[in-house]
């Protein structure tokens, strides 16, 4: 990395005896779409409003650009911001609500008029300046928002769950239009969002908060197929955790004893030693189903169908495998699996099988 953009140093953020953010260091590449990914109440909206000056860190050190913000407020940084409500003026037009921004800084006329076009244009509402905010859809508001934070030209962008109050279909078009301006401006994107599928499909890096704690920062792949620990794995995504024992390690693999004489396999990680607690962790998808035994293969489990459904593209099945065991959770493209999870009836068994590769080694 060059320069960082952003660089947090043991960033916290205190509430008498509550850490809403604890101790938070990365840095943030120019450039970069980052994302802030995690459940309500994790810290990643007061992290973004510590980055934009709208609260004041209790301890650590902000630097923006290879300078420190200090106490810095948020019209002396070079960030601007995008909140969930949008923050539009009611009684302003569309073009008078892009332009606030440049009118206080004190730009003449002529240089307001041209950056005001030219940020219609960039968020496709040409020709509508004059029109009023209570006359535009929730998706044409959000251009507004996202306009009148970009022609001020920051070099920090930050966006507190800008799509939130748009409907699915709406939300997902406005993703793609989210992305392909933020690489056409070149400006630093920081991203606040609780939905797992935004932030895998906006981000170049993404960092995962729980209880104010950043727990892993990666790109979207990363955190998908190698997850540093049992949260990362059980938040991003759907995942089948299968607790036991390292009873042995050789050539790489670990095998864990799941249950009395039963083994599963997965390539050995985190400091694994025989004798360890650990727990494998599955995606559904990479899970195979049959109603025949299957031979040659390193972890097979024998199951039995619980329930089964028929999602077109895919079958999602639950199988149970042991007593008091939460169930397996099994996802079937129909393409390529020659069984149907609407096939199986309560009590059907299964044998139910991954290769190795496809597991996580997580400590317990």
């Amino acid at each position: 990395m060059t320069q960082p953009m952003i660089s947090l140093r043991s960033v916290s953020k205190r509430f008498g005896n509550f850490a809403a953010v604890d101790a938070a260091t990365f840095d943030i590449a120019p450039g970069e779409f980052f994302s802030l990914l995690g459940p309500s109440g994790c810290g990643k909206t007061t992290l973004l409003r510590m980055i934009g000056g709208f609260e004041r860190q209790t301890e650590g050190e902000i630097l923006i650009d290879g300078e420190p913000m200090g106490v810095r407020p948020p019209n002396q940084r070079p960030t601007n911001m995008v909140f969930q409500s949008y923050a539009i003026f009611p009684h302003l037009d569309i073009a008078e609500n892009i332009a606030y921004g440049l009118v206080n800084r004190g730009f003449d006329k002529v240089s307001i008029a041209k950056k005001v076009a030219q940020a219609l244009e960039m968020v496709r509402l040409g020709g509508l300046g004059n029109r009023r905010t209570n006359q535009i859809s929730g998706g044409q508001r959000q251009r507004v928002a996202l306009a009148r934070a970009i022609v001020c030209e920051p070099k920090v962008l930050l966006l507190d769950e800008p799509l939130g109050a748009l409907d699915k279909k709406l939300r997902e078009e406005m993703q793609i239009e989210l992305r392909q301006l933020q690489k056409s401006l070149g400006i630093t994107f920081i991203f606040v969002t609780h939905d797992q599928e935004e932030a895998l499909s906006l981000s170049d890096r993404i960092a995962v908060m729980a209880r104010g704690k950043v727990l892993q920062i990666d790109t979207a792949a990363a955190l998908y197929e190698r997850p540093n620990c049992r949260e990362v794995a059980g938040f991003i995504g759907n995942m089948n955790f299968l607790e036991g024992r390292i009873a042995s390690i050789a050539n790489g693999v670990a095998a864990i004893e799941i249950a009395p004489g039963q083994h599963v396999r997965v390539p050995a990680t985190n400091g694994a030693a025989p004798g360890q607690a650990a727990i494998l962790a599955v995606r559904p998808e990479k899970i195979d189903a049959t109603q025949t035994a299957p031979a040659g293969t390193d972890n097979v489990i024998k199951a039995r169908a619980l329930a089964g459904s028929y999602l077109g593209d895919r079958s999602l099945l639950l199988a149970e495998w042991r007593d008091g065991a939460a169930p397996i959770s099994i996802s079937l493209q129909n393409r390529k699996s020659t069984a149907k999870a609407e096939t199986f009836t309560a009590e059907t068994p299964l044998w139910l099988t991954w290769p190795v590769e496809a597991g996580v080694l997580l400590n317990s």
